[in-house]
């Protein structure tokens, strides 16, 4: 096994060989011990053969009125041409690599999620005092740690919970922000009234009086919950009135829909993705890569001669929507539409109830259909008891 690994990569050369009497040439050689691995007569006068580089100035002493040519090259010899014929693609893509490693220890983004931008300025600051900024090496996860506790530690009065996570180029730092009761309370005196027309539902009152039952029907401003405790028909005491009511409401919503949609949507998912460029090819160095997306890029390193590069891509994903429908089609779709502006606008405990198409209008590159909705929705308002 080792004799054999030893003569694939020992340096050989084929050679074409012609001339007048080939066979005399050839026990010519063997004299000269001049090892033949290979042996190919094309025809009386040419013959192919193949020998040891180290044979070959050997062989041109002795080949007389014969010419012979250098057609092919096999182990060492071959790989080593083979090496200096790209030798400067070689050079740039280990160059390449070692630059990719390099930049990949780099961090280029830190995303700090909170609404508060007061906050978020805070951390900055105090990441960049630790070392944690754009264009500077990674910590290691013990780092990070003793990061994040010595933070905790200084803001225990602003900050409740922290997490700096890591992905590729990009820390992505959650904050969580310590709530200080407020022990502030308002002391206005109001009734609750209705938000809006509609019948009555449910009625939850944690202080004050109903004065309206369920399945009334109710305008906007009209009482519910008073403020007002009476006993014997006098107002004995005026308080803040507190509760929840819910009620049904109606809406009138008209959508258009077209018969042949095309919408390119974004979903929310960014990334960062180092991408080496040779020639017409990319090569993305990331997991889960989207399939369908927008980019941004930006040059980190650029050669002038060669046609290979590394960017830095701000990708985030999109979903891409292109069809043709029917009219019933259409109109279903339009249906999906209009729930959908109901429901964008509801909250917690809030739902349709109920739904009927009034009118359906087909034009001859959409359909226009007016849907009317009953919907189980919070009317609570308040309304402040002016003291006489």
């Amino acid at each position: 096994m080792k004799n054999k690994i030893i003569y694939i990569f020992k340096s050989k050369l084929k050679l074409k060989i012609t001339g007048k009497n080939i066979s005399r040439f050839i026990k010519k050689i063997m004299d000269e011990k001049i090892d033949l691995l290979n042996i190919d007569y094309v025809n009386r006068n040419e013959v192919n053969i193949i020998i040891y580089k180290k044979d070959y100035d050997k062989l041109t002493k002795i080949k007389s009125i014969y010419d012979f040519n250098i057609i092919n090259s096999y182990g060492i010899i071959k790989i080593k041409k083979r090496l200096n014929i790209h030798k400067y693609l070689i050079i740039s893509i280990i160059i390449g690599y070692f630059l990719l490693v390099f930049l990949n220890n780099i961090i280029f983004e830190i995303e700090i999620i909170h609404n508060d931008p007061n906050l978020r300025n805070l951390l900055k600051k105090e990441l960049y005092n630790y070392g944690i900024s754009e264009k500077k090496f990674k910590k290691n996860f013990k780092q990070i740690e003793i990061v994040k506790e010595e933070i905790l530690n200084k803001y225990k009065d602003k900050i409740e919970w922290l997490e700096i996570i890591n992905e590729g180029t990009k820390y992505i730092v959650r904050v969580e922000e310590r709530q200080i009761p407020n022990n502030n309370k308002d002391t206005t005196l109001t009734h609750i009234i209705a938000k809006k027309d509609g019948i009555i539902k449910r009625v939850d009152a944690t202080s004050g009086e109903i004065i309206r039952d369920v399945n009334d029907y109710v305008k906007k401003g009209d009482i519910i919950i008073t403020g007002n405790l009476m006993l014997n028909d006098e107002i004995k005491q005026t308080i803040k009135a507190s509760g929840q009511v819910f009620a049904e409401v109606w809406y009138n919503v008209s959508v258009e829909y077209p018969f042949t949609y095309f919408e390119e949507k974004k979903v929310g998912k960014k990334k960062n993705v180092l991408v080496l460029n040779f020639l017409n090819k990319k090569m993305e160095f990331a997991f889960n890569k989207f399939k369908q997306k927008e980019s941004k890029e930006s040059n980190i390193i650029k050669h002038p001669f060669l046609p290979i590069s590394l960017t830095l891509e701000h990708q985030e994903k999109i979903e891409v929507v292109d069809s043709v429908y029917t009219v019933d089609e259409a109109i279903s779709k339009s249906i999906e539409k209009a729930k959908k502006q109901i429901t964008d606008n509801l909250k917690e405990k809030e739902y349709i109830i109920d739904f009927k198409t009034l009118k359906e209008v087909v034009k001859e590159d959409r359909v226009i259909v007016d849907v009317f909705f009953t919907v189980y929705e919070d009317i609570t308002d308040f309304a402040e008891i002016v003291l006489e």
